[in-house]
């Protein structure tokens, strides 16, 4: 990645300002953690078993932990390092539960958690060939993600994106096929044709219709999961997609609302002077309040009032 700065006309290559330690990637990454990945920080070094997790976090959107690990060298396997991690996770749900509930003073349950989306982040300045290839497959549930810094305080995050159609299951003369085969059974992978297996020729249409505008916006992903399809720009949701039977309705998250009334950062307000999306809230257990608008998508002709829609929450991310 090549970043420059414009002076007088001509554009003058940054300076990169390497992170010396793995814990400066941590600390800036923990306290910036809802910014770069729209996750909750549970605890920082949290042990459990025989391992030490760098950040534990919880998606909200997903219902789900997130490990993350920060690295600074080369000489690790992600794989390895990430299907035990995962296993820990699995085989301790109970830990992970009561960390989130003591950091947190909230209520959650292990049948609250979709563990089958649990997933593992690493975070580090490069990864070298052989990282980058282990995890190209289409159902790995891990990220990588190189993070640089530049002179004057810039820094640049960039996610590896996986190109491959292939299964991790399908590889053999692994000594981690066991700890992968059972993480498999519980952490799962959805794809496009999941969702539409069972809809009807016109919710087909209706997806094709969107997906292809949705390809049109910049730093855009469509990323199948077990209840919806979620749009995200630079890692951030936008709007979700969730099929019917003959059409598509799509979500766009607004916020939370405490208990004392103060919104969350970034708390969204759609314009929507026809009147098409319908504002629905429901009651966190620990009475915060939660807020969405759903947008209903029955008729080709609705696409271009529809991307009017979601196209500002996409610009709100910028």
């Amino acid at each position: 990645m090549l970043l420059f700065q414009e002076k007088l006309g001509e554009l003058v290559p940054l300076e990169k300002d390497p992170f010396k330690l793995e814990r400066e990637i941590q600390v800036l990454v923990e306290r910036n953690i809802e910014t770069i990945f729209s996750l909750e920080l549970v605890k920082s070094e949290f042990s459990v078993g025989d391992f030490r997790l760098d950040s534990l976090a919880f998606d909200s959107q997903s219902n789900s932990f997130v490990i993350i690990e920060y690295k600074k060298g080369s000489s690790y396997s992600v794989i390895d390092q990430g299907y035990s991690y995962l296993s820990v996770m699995l085989n301790n749900k109970a830990e992970f539960i009561l960390e989130y509930n003591e950091q947190n003073q909230k209520t959650l349950k292990r049948s609250d958690v979709d563990w089958s989306s649990s997933r593992v982040v690493f975070v580090s300045p490069s990864f070298n060939s052989y990282q980058k290839n282990s995890v190209n497959f289409k159902d790995v549930p891990f990220e990588l993600w190189e993070i640089r810094r530049f002179e004057s305080g810039l820094v640049a995050l960039e996610k590896i994106e996986s190109s491959s159609k292939e299964s991790i299951q399908s590889t053999t003369s692994s000594t981690t096929n066991t700890v992968i085969q059972e993480v498999s059974t519980e952490v799962a992978s959805y794809s496009l044709e999941d969702h539409f297996r069972n809809v009807n020729p016109e919710a087909q249409n209706l997806w094709e219709i969107l997906k292809e505008r949705l390809e049109d916006l910049s730093d855009t992903k469509i990323e199948p999961k077990k209840a919806n399809i979620s749009c995200k720009r630079n890692g951030s949701s936008f709007s979700y997609v969730s099929t019917r039977k003959k059409e598509l309705r799509i979500e766009i998250h607004r916020g939370n609302i405490k208990l004392d009334g103060e919104r969350s950062k970034g708390f969204f307000t759609l314009d929507d002077p026809k009147g098409l999306a319908q504002e629905k809230s429901w009651t966190w257990k620990d009475g915060v309040i939660g807020n969405l608008y759903v947008i209903p998508f029955s008729k080709p002709e609705q696409i271009d009032y529809l991307m009017y829609l979601i196209n500002q929450k996409y610009e709100s991310l910028e």
